[in-house]
């Protein structure tokens, strides 16, 4: 038999009153947490240029092992997909890259304004010549460095893109150390 007592009556009613609000309440986070993940999906997919996936690797490079990779590069940000970091170091599709075989200026501690102006100079250069057409990675002797970076040489028709930028004074060949700038 059901209680005729008002009181019980708006005991229960503010107990659903509360159980609503609760349950509206607990919408607002998942909906800005989907926002959000929205979001980032969206920039990701910007920065992987899902469109460059869709072209092939010539049947030369094919033959020895090493794919074609045609991507859109630009500096670094606060997503790290694919772009440059500075002269010898740049994101593939969410994997860091070591240039193996030279080294670069510094730009985020250089010891002196000119390795920081030739760093800038590196960096943009190694953006362009990325950006230029079809590369491929070769291994080396080593797959990573003790930073985690993929240890890698970038060809460009078979001739080293780092070496070109040695040839344009913005590198020096790897030697095992880094040199200095100053």
């Amino acid at each position: 038999m059901r209680s005729t007592n008002p009181a019980y009556w708006r005991r229960g009613q503010r107990r659903r009153q509360i159980r609503k609000l609760l349950g509206r309440l607990s919408i607002v986070p998942t909906a800005m947490l989907a926002m959000m993940l929205g979001a980032l999906a969206v920039l990701g997919l910007q920065e992987l240029d899902v469109g460059a996936w869709l072209r092939t690797a010539p049947a030369e490079t094919a033959a020895r092992g090493e794919e074609a990779i045609t991507r859109n590069f630009a500096a670094c940000g606060f997503v790290r997909v694919t772009c440059v970091v500075d002269g010898d170091t740049f994101w593939l599709d969410g994997t860091k890259i070591r240039i193996a075989d030279i080294n670069t200026p510094e730009v985020s501690s250089p010891q002196c304004a000119q390795e920081a102006a030739l760093g800038r100079r590196a960096t943009e250069r190694l953006t362009q010549l990325l950006n230029a057409g079809p590369f491929t990675l070769a291994r080396i002797d080593r797959d990573e460095d003790r930073y985690g970076r993929k240890l890698r040489i970038v060809r460009r028709d078979g001739q080293s893109v780092g070496m070109a930028m040695v040839a344009e004074g913005l590198a020096e060949a790897w030697q095992g150390y880094r040199g200095s700038w100053c």
